[in-house]
């Protein structure tokens, strides 16, 4: 039987290789195509967001897209379901056929970032915290709201047709995008789809699995960061949850480990921070001018509001006839120029381990750091302007996390039932977290006593800790 080529398309991925996907041509009439949707405005918006907030400014070469990301992890849910389908039948009841849970998941790893806007978690933290609302929920809003019923008439994917009764919920998706809240209760979602969301929520999901190995590819730092195949292999989904063999560990650790040091290397770069810093001083006076507010209540202008939007609207306050948006148009424009960037003064990095809190220390507080450092500085230089930053990074999630309890191992020299990965010995080995604390100031004139001064502090706050 000759494969029906006609109503399937292929995209070249320089991670993934060939990634397919269905094209308009030849599908009935009233059925929408996986293209559709990827040709919407709302995912074609991903073009202009790019996938590295402000690394991209730093390393000249990780100029990819959010675009490129999603297609990436639709096209790694369709791998998920093709090694972990089968194991999900045997854990749950009632799972719908192939063809649903891999269109399903595949329309939520394609539309998990349709709610970023300009650069990316940064604008969660600075712009969206403010109404309490993240990406996700913005995006659970636009899957269900503004695109619910498009998703509902896809009724096929590169690898199966959807059963006659069955139709995607887009309620399901939104669902499967959205980090479990703490204490939330999955009461009324199936147990397939309970499961499912470890795809999206936990250690190692179809999400982190891409941008770890893209953003690893497009910055240079390393051409395979991961050993992928071995990682899908060893997992399958038990009565638990999504399980991995003990055979598959030493591959999840060195994805964790591939991860942090992306975080340590490219996220949390010197520079990149640096820019951050000088984002947040800009960025309250700026988006009064931008943007009128709550972007749920604005959807419809969230939609055109993307970074390129943003970039090309902050260099044009320079030529305002108002001389307030004109001297912030100024500032944008010193920032472009590198004129604006902060300089590192002082860097200290803490890892943690199990049974030790972060919150107990003052690297929780870059407030309190600052205060402290400024009463050790000598008097000629204690009212230097300066910026404390601290950057965070989780190996693995801890107890209290909502996403802990996503993730199983299986040690058949054990023999029962899997247990949480958490609790494995092995992967106790690894740091919990750990945090970069670095002092910015505008030049490095006073860098030796800044760095003297955060040596002691943080020394004091060891021997204190010690002493508890």
């Amino acid at each position: 039987m000759v494969p029906d080529y006609s109503s399937e398309s292929l995209s070249h991925d320089p991670i993934h290789g060939y990634i397919p996907f269905i094209s308009r041509a030849s599908l009935p009439e009233g059925e929408v195509s996986e293209q559709e949707i990827i040709d919407h405005p709302w995912v074609q918006r991903m073009r202009q967001i790019h996938q590295l907030q402000t690394a991209w400014w730093v390393f000249p070469s990780a100029e990819h897209t959010r675009f490129q990301h999603v297609l990436g992890v639709m096209h790694l849910a369709s791998q998920a379901i093709d090694h972990w389908y089968d194991s999900l039948v045997d854990a749950c009841r009632n799972v719908p056929s192939r063809a649903y849970v891999e269109s399903l998941v595949r329309m939520a790893g394609l539309l998990h970032d349709v709610g970023h806007g300009p650069f990316g978690h940064f604008f969660d933290d600075h712009y969206l915290d403010q109404f309490g609302v993240t990406h996700e929920d913005l995006g659970s809003a636009i899957i269900q709201g503004e695109l619910g019923d498009l998703l509902r008439r896809v009724r096929r994917n590169p690898h199966g047709r959807l059963a006659p009764l069955e139709e995607l919920d887009p309620a399901q998706i939104g669902w499967l995008i959205r980090r479990p809240a703490r204490g939330a209760s999955e009461a009324g979602h199936p147990d397939w789809l309970v499961k499912l969301r470890s795809l999206f929520c936990g250690i190692y999901t179809v999400d982190n699995m891409d941008f770890v190995l893209r953003d690893a590819y497009m910055s240079g730092y390393n051409l395979k960061a991961f050993d992928l195949f071995r990682l899908l292999h060893y997992s399958f989904f038990s009565s638990r949850g999504l399980t991995i063999h003990a055979r598959g560990l030493r591959a999840l650790i060195n994805f964790i480990e591939a991860r942090a040091n992306l975080f340590r290397s490219i996220y949390f770069h010197r520079t990149v921070r640096a820019l951050d810093v000088a984002l947040a001083d800009l960025f309250p006076a700026t988006m009064p001018h931008l943007f009128p507010g709550n972007p749920l209540q604005h959807l419809d202008l969230y939609r055109g509001f993307t970074e390129s939007s943003f970039l090309v609207d902050v260099q044009r306050l320079t030529r305002d006839t108002d001389p307030d948006r004109r001297a912030l148009g100024q500032q944008w424009a010193d920032l472009f120029s590198r004129r604006l960037l902060w300089k590192m003064a002082a860097e200290r990095a803490m890892y943690f381990h199990s049974g030790q809190n972060e919150q107990t220390t003052i690297f929780s507080e870059p407030d309190v750091v600052e205060q402290r450092v400024r009463r050790r500085l000598p008097a000629s230089c204690r009212d230097v302007e300066m910026r404390v930053d601290i950057a965070r990074h989780y190996h693995r999630p801890g107890a209290k996390q909502p996403s802990a309890g996503q993730n199983f191992v299986y040690d058949p020299a054990e023999g029962g039932e899997p247990r949480p990965l958490a609790d494995y010995e092995l992967f106790r080995e690894l740091p919990l977290s750990f945090s970069i604390c670095r002092i910015y100031t505008r030049d490095h004139r006073h860098d030796e006593q800044i760095q003297h001064a955060l040596h002691t502090l943080l020394g004091e706050s060891a021997d204190a800790k010690t002493n508890m």
